[in-house]
């Protein structure tokens, strides 16, 4: 029964193994996509641009958003410039966000799985003294 066991951990944590590898290429492919995007703007540079990006927009927000409510003015074609880039690069924060812990999943997963395979190699080793 416990060789079972053992064998069913190291099989666990060979599955876990794979599924590391496997998330640490997508993080890189990630983003690889992402900095494509971008292509004027570099990974690096994103949330400088969207800080500024912010403050632009939030004080463009201030002085035309009383005038939009009241319904005596349309938004400027700043304002929904700024709007959308701001909207943008949120979304370029967020995907960024999402391939670093691709690759932290990928890492945790390969940690995990060595761990998993040497318990199963040590609880088979137990078996057979």
């Amino acid at each position: 029964m416990k060789r079972f066991l053992a064998m069913v951990i190291i099989l666990i944590g060979v599955a876990s193994l794979v599924l590391g590898i496997i998330f640490i290429v997508q993080s890189g492919s990630a983003k690889q996509e992402i900095a494509d995007s971008l292509a004027p703007v570099t990974i690096s540079e994103v949330d400088g641009k969207y800080d500024a990006v912010t403050a632009k927009q939030k004080a463009a927000m201030q002085a035309e958003e009383p005038k939009i409510q009241a319904g005596q003015a349309a938004p400027s074609a700043s304002y929904n410039y700024l709007s959308a880039q701001r909207a943008l690069l949120g979304l370029a924060k967020s995907n960024i966000g999402v391939a670093s812990f691709l690759l932290m999943s990928g890492i945790v997963e390969i940690v995990l799985g060595i761990g998993l395979v040497l318990a199963g190699l040590m609880l088979s080793m137990k078996q057979t003294a």
